[in-house]
């Protein structure tokens, strides 16, 4: 094709400097918005779907997921005894979960509470999903070279978010579970509210699967160079502060629970340390 007929609006300069054609328009501020907004609602579609199928699976979602940890057949009461066993402790570490009754206040709370809990549900479970949405929206903003570095993120952050999920499902809770319920003061009752027992559960859970997303979060700010593992290193003492008062407020003010969310938040750190030292070396080399 001769030149004088080449159309050269209709090219762009790829990462590698080379000429090629443009497959679209460059998008403006409302495409964008217009672009966004599709995604939101196919994320909104997704999890209303997967609420709706745990709505109808109603029995389940609260005597087996919910009131789980209340129950004395739970999953980690089991294996806390068989391992008590296994290191010759024999019983010593089994024991049965605080006995307690759950109760309404109103009229319409058990069926609000369904339907709270039905979504808070379906958002975790399409987790992956809402992601891949997400993901979608920010790839074509990024260099090839970039989108080849990052590749399989949407695995690793579902990953670390379902990690993260029954950690606090499986290890927080029970503990966290049996310290409130079985908290007493001389002359008042303890009785527990369907809400209070949804709430705590999702305190318990949510919060741990975004914080499990931490070595996500430094490994892109080191990339870009706004974190290194030296800040990381020469501020370690400040993060154990902070990390102490993140369990104290997503766990009850038991130091067992807090020990068992501190600990797993200290190792996500110093992973992220050699992360950030990773990525920071790439970055330094990326600018000479």
């Amino acid at each position: 094709m001769a030149l004088d007929q080449v159309d050269i609006d209709d090219y762009k300069l790829d990462d590698e400097g080379k000429l090629k054609p443009k497959e679209e328009k460059e998008m403006n501020f409302f495409d964008h918005l217009e672009e966004f907004r599709w995604h939101i609602i196919r994320s909104f579609i997704a999890i209303t779907v997967v609420a709706i199928g745990l709505f109808l699976a109603k029995d389940f979602v609260f005597h087996t997921l919910i009131l789980g940890p209340k129950n004395a057949d739970f999953f980690s009461y089991r294996v806390i005894c068989k391992l008590s066993n296994l290191v010759g402790l024999g019983d010593a570490m089994c024991f049965d979960p605080v006995s307690f009754e759950l109760m309404t206040t109103g009229m319409g709370e058990a069926f609000l509470m369904h339907v709270k809990v039905s979504l808070i549900l379906g958002f975790i479970v399409a987790f992956p999903f809402v992601f891949w949405e997400f993901w979608k929206f920010i790839k074509p903003g990024l260099y090839s070279k970039e989108q080849k570095a990052v590749r399989g993120i949407v695995f690793v952050c579902s990953a670390l978010f379902f990690t993260g999920v029954c950690f606090g499902y499986f290890i927080i809770s029970p503990f966290a579970v049996n310290f409130l319920a079985g908290y007493e003061i001389n002359g008042v009752s303890n009785k527990v509210t369907l809400e209070s027992m949804v709430n705590y559960m999702v305190m318990f859970t949510a919060p741990a699967g975004l914080i499990f997303e931490l070595p996500v979060v430094v490994y892109f700010l080191s990339k870009v160079g706004l974190l290194t593992p030296e800040f990381m290193k020469q501020y370690r003492r400040h993060a154990i502060i902070g990390i102490l008062a993140v369990s104290a407020i997503i766990t009850p003010p038991d130091i067992t629970t807090q020990f068992l969310i501190g600990v797993p938040l200290y190792i996500l750190y110093e992973i992220s340390i050699s992360i950030s030292a990773r990525m920071a070396k790439q970055y330094e080399e990326g600018l000479n």
